[in-house]
């Protein structure tokens, strides 16, 4: 806390589920955000708003088909997975309550913004007979999750 109204806050997030079917947000995510919290704190409870840009990762967010001098249309076509990262913003609200001088307890909610980029994978097509492994771009798309999040911290 730099005032009483005024805190520039970070926050890290790890999310262990390892999400099977997304495109650019498949695997495991890891996420960073730092901004800033300002408001109003009285005696036991404070209300604030927060905005804190940062990134999210995600472990296999690239998944792609290998290209390969011939596909059997009966096996399995190669792929693979690379690590991609994206621009993140946490925008919302923040309650928190001060039971005593050294506990306090928070709730968060808010939108987490990711803004993905423009992505060029592959996929696998079908002419004639054949398969092959193309190049396709996928234009930069922006997603909207809501968040809400609650906690008990202890002050030093």
């Amino acid at each position: 806390n730099l005032t009483e109204n005024f805190a520039i806050e970070a926050e890290g997030n790890f999310f262990p589920r390892k999400y099977q079917f997304g495109f650019r947000n498949g695997g495991r995510a890891v996420q960073g955000l730092v901004g800033v919290k300002i408001g109003k704190r009285y005696e036991k409870f404070g209300i604030f708003g927060k905005a804190r840009p940062g990134l999210i990762s995600f472990s296999e967010g690239l998944f792609e088909f290998v290209p390969s001098p011939s596909i059997d249309p009966f096996g399995q076509i190669p792929t693979r997975t690379q690590r991609l990262t994206h621009f993140a913003a946490d925008i919302g609200g923040v309650l928190e309550f001060y039971p005593t001088r050294r506990i306090f307890t928070r709730i968060d909610a808010g939108d987490t913004i990711i803004r993905y980029g423009r992505t060029t994978t592959t996929t696998v097509v079908m002419t004639g007979t054949q398969f092959s492994v193309v190049p396709i771009t996928v234009p930069s798309d922006t997603t909207h999750n809501f968040q809400f999040s609650a906690g008990v911290g202890f002050r030093f």
